[in-house]
């Protein structure tokens, strides 16, 4: 009787596992492990996705990817499994914007569907289209200084594309 309840159990726990790395749901993560210059305060203020903070744009130092999205955004939604596949490696700070949502809510929900396990910040009235432009997907790649080196406009297509950007425009080994 013990081996059949042991052997459920484990039958139990397999059937609940995730089946491949990106299964697992993310979680809105708070925006403290942002890297800021604190000593930057002007510029444009992101509340962020929990809600429970701002973060000033500008004052964010790297080396970071940020990367703007939707969650109504077709491109947006075929990069996250490389942004996951990047972010898994733990050797580079990532930072989502989000933009042109109907509302906190879409946003928290889109984070939690896909798997994003990294800060988000929430544009609640375009104010980033001034620096990021029009359209999304973008992806910047910010130094420690905080100085842009890297953009890119549209879709990323693979992680090894992805990770040969962080290799080159941040420095980092993956």
């Amino acid at each position: 009787m013990k081996k059949a309840v042991l052997s459920l159990s484990l039958s139990l726990l397999a059937l609940s596992l995730p089946t491949s790395a990106h299964a697992t749901q993310g979680a809105v993560v708070g925006c403290s492990t942002i890297k800021v210059d604190s000593s930057i305060k002007k510029g444009i203020s992101l509340p962020c996705l929990d809600n429970k903070s701002h973060v000033t744009y500008q004052a964010i130092r790297g080396p970071v990817v940020v990367n703007v999205f939707g969650s109504w955004c077709e491109p947006c939604n075929q990069e996250i499994p490389h942004l996951l596949d990047l972010q898994s490696t733990h050797k580079v700070s990532m930072v989502g914007i989000d933009v042109e949502e109907a509302n906190m809510q879409a946003g928290k929900n889109f984070v939690i569907k896909k798997g994003i396990t990294w800060p988000v910040l929430f544009d609640t009235t375009s104010v980033t289209r001034g620096i990021f432009g029009l359209g999304v997907p973008v992806t910047w790649f910010i130094d420690s200084h905080g100085k842009v080196t890297y953009r890119q406009i549209g879709l990323i297509t693979s992680t090894k594309e992805l990770k040969d950007e962080v290799r080159k425009y941040l420095k980092i080994k993956l």
